[in-house]
């Protein structure tokens, strides 16, 4: 089946496995004539890539069309899908249709359906929560084994903390771990690691600390040092509704009577129990209903954000308003 649909926040991962799939099926001496991408602000860019795929193939290898950012899987237009029934029953079998698309397929669509049905892949690439450590952690060791880097207990936990869930700054920093160690056969230091990585994540970490301690002045600071390093808003917004909520979840933990470590921990979704105790350190003079009142501003945050608004000036108000719930 010459069908590929990819979905998913993962812009990173997605770009990867399109990478590998160009790969398989061009041939490099023929892609100028056989790959097509095309851009949602065309006009009929479906119809475009329906009529592209069925066009003969010059030379060597396989054709390739690709339908960027399309939303013919979310809301789909009855020529469209006409066109959708009547082509993919009889794309070649050396021409290949890829779909991309940041939302999830709404799966009660026809044309949804219908993709399912003649594709070979439809996968779906999701960013990892970024409270999930766990899968955090499993996420580079993968990539570690990828890449040829041998890691350390300690230092993929160092390197997860640091990255959180962005792919990208991920596989760059572990190529970066990898010249540092070309020629070698022993795993990394935890202090190499520490000195090599970037680590705005744990910046992000150091943003939150500020603002549950009310200190208005060190999380604008804070705040101030992740832009200039060019951290991205909704980044920095990411790794705050993470710490929060696993602050709360911890808080309602012993609020409610409970003491097992391994409880709190499976509840909160924190891979490491031994990282309780540290957290209930931290929480220690905070109330719940501050914790509770922190996590609708954050998301006012996001939306903010997300639609457009002033990035800096956004991001410093809320910063405001957050550090005032906790004074």
């Amino acid at each position: 089946m010459p069908v590929y649909v990819y979905w998913g926040e993962d812009d990173f991962s997605i770009e990867k496995a399109i990478a590998l799939l160009r790969d398989r099926i061009l041939d490099p001496n023929w892609i100028g004539f056989n790959y097509t991408s095309i851009s949602p602000d065309q006009p009929d860019a479906a119809i475009i890539a329906l009529n592209q795929v069925m066009t003969p193939i010059f030379g060597a290898g396989g054709r390739l069309v690709w339908l960027m950012n399309t939303t013919i899987s979310q809301n789909c237009p009855e020529n469209v899908l006409t066109e959708l029934q009547r082509t993919l029953p009889v794309i070649p079998e050396d021409s290949f249709l890829l779909l991309t698309s940041r939302n999830k397929p709404d799966e009660r669509l026809k044309s949804t359906k219908l993709l399912k049905q003649y594709a070979k892949e439809f996968r779906e690439f999701p960013l990892i929560p970024t409270w999930k450590t766990d899968l955090l952690l499993q996420s580079v060791n993968q990539a570690a084994e990828i890449v040829g880097v041998k890691l350390s207990p300690k230092c993929a936990e160092l390197l997860a903390e640091s990255v959180g869930n962005d792919t990208r700054l991920l596989y760059n920093e572990l190529e970066k771990l990898r010249l540092y160690t070309e020629g070698s056969n022993q795993p990394l230091e935890v202090d190499v690691v520490a000195r090599l990585v970037r680590n705005t994540t744990q910046n992000s970490f150091q943003l939150a600390d500020a603002i549950i301690m009310g200190d208005t002045a060190k999380a604008l600071t804070t705040l101030a040092d992740l832009m200039n390093a060019s951290e991205p808003g909704l980044r920095i917004v990411a790794t705050l509704i993470s710490r929060f909520r696993t602050w709360l979840w911890v808080k309602i933990m012993i609020e409610s009577g409970e003491r097992n470590q391994q409880a709190i921990a499976q509840a909160a979704e924190i891979g490491n129990p031994k990282r309780i105790y540290f957290l209930q350190q931290e929480i220690k003079s905070v109330s719940l209903p501050q914790l509770i009142s922190t996590l609708p501003v954050l998301l006012e945050l996001e939306v903010s954000l997300k639609q457009g608004a002033s990035e800096i000036s956004t991001l410093q108000t809320k910063v405001i308003e957050l550090c005032q719930l906790y004074r």
